[in-house]
């Protein structure tokens, strides 16, 4: 790496060399420095160097994966070795919770049945609440009457389609006979 020159608050020039990694060494002449004075120097996520100058912290990641545990925390994995809380999954708890009203795509609507929700989530931890399982089938929770109801009325249009292509045909013929 190159250097270049570096001042201390009190203006005492210091030397510093980036190596590959990326990170800056510090080169100190011992015979004009009385006391060592940390509070200006860290390195990723506050660890200092130690007294050799060696680097104690990591280069900046990228990010690698993600997981989830079973309080709902997620997490990111980066490819330095490094991971890091990105936040929580909340969920909400209701007094009768058959009380909600499907809406359809997975959602669900209060009513006064199901009782108010505050709009603060709970840690999936609390009482009686549950658990989160990453990585795993969960069973289907289609609604099968709809799609059902679906089904049938595509089979419908079908039928009258083809039911059409066959009249068509039949009136086609008819007229070609007519002609001959």
């Amino acid at each position: 790496g190159g250097y270049s020159p570096v001042y201390d608050k009190k203006g005492i020039p210091r030397t510093a060399s980036t190596n590959t990694d990326g990170f800056v060494n510090f080169n100190v002449a011992a015979d004009t420095t009385t006391m060592w004075d940390n509070n200006q120097t860290s390195t990723l996520a506050g660890k200092p160097g130690d007294y050799d100058g060696n680097y104690m912290g990591r280069k900046v990641g990228k990010m690698s994966g993600l997981t989830v545990d079973q309080s709902g925390k997620i997490f990111a994995s980066y490819d330095n070795g490094t991971q890091r809380v990105l936040g929580q999954i909340a969920v909400a708890q209701f007094e009768n919770p058959s009380g909600l009203e499907k809406i359809g795509e997975n959602l669900y609507a209060t009513t006064q049945n199901s009782g108010d929700f505050d709009g603060i989530g709970m840690d999936v931890t609390s009482d009686g609440v549950g658990k989160l399982t990453a990585g795993v089938l969960e069973m289907s929770n289609v609604d099968l009457s709809a799609e059902f109801t679906d089904m049938i009325t595509t089979q419908r249009g079908f039928q009258a389609n083809s039911r059409i292509i066959t009249v068509s045909d039949s009136m086609l013929e008819e007229l070609t006979n007519l002609k001959r």
